[in-house]
């Protein structure tokens, strides 16, 4: 059984979309990086005396990277495809403790494809909000290969290298309710 912090009380924490967050690093032309979001638009935070499980559901029709070009070629078919895939999701299968964090391993499912991917995750404390809601904060890591995901268009580049790198790092920062 993996120990949770003692402030993370058994139940349902719902996450909430509007203090919640997916953002990504790409490299670009291999000499600067590219950084967007992409909405989390629910999930959950089931606790347990025997652990701990968690779902997301993320809509990629969301993606903002600043430049509403870009955005609508990463919403088209040569990458996200949101038509034909328009909801992104997140099962963890373990969460296990690492030294005072924890790394939740889990099924990641991007434009169809699920692979398992483990997220390094800090518990950033519990505090009871304005409105009298108990929240916990989350904030997770994990560097992935788009191309396992399906996600494969690219341009060559003159000089050499390609356009948009193989290597994704998505940050979470997710903060969660408790159910009454």
């Amino acid at each position: 059984m993996t120990a949770l912090p003692t402030e993370l009380t058994a139940g349902t924490w719902t996450i909430d979309p509007s203090h919640s967050e997916a953002a990504f690093t790409v490299r670009h032309a291999g000499i600067s990086k590219v950084r967007g979001t992409i909405g989390i638009t629910g999930g959950e935070i089931t606790v347990a005396e025997d652990g701990a499980s968690v779902t997301a559901t993320l809509d990629p029709s969301t993606v903002s990277t600043g430049d509403a070009n870009r955005d609508g070629h990463l919403k088209s078919g040569d990458f996200f495809d949101v038509e034909a895939f328009g909801e992104w999701s997140f099962t963890s299968t373990d969460v296990r403790q690492d030294g005072g964090d924890y790394v939740i391993v889990g099924d990641l499912t991007i434009h169809g494809v699920t692979q398992s991917v483990e997220l390094a995750t800090e518990f950033n404390g519990v505090a009871v909000d304005p409105f009298g809601n108990t929240r916990a904060g989350f904030e997770a890591s994990t560097t992935i290969s788009r191309k396992d995901f399906g996600l494969t268009w690219n341009a060559a580049l003159e000089a050499g290298g390609v356009l948009v790198s193989d290597k994704v790092t998505i940050t979470l920062d997710a903060s969660a309710i408790k159910a009454a």
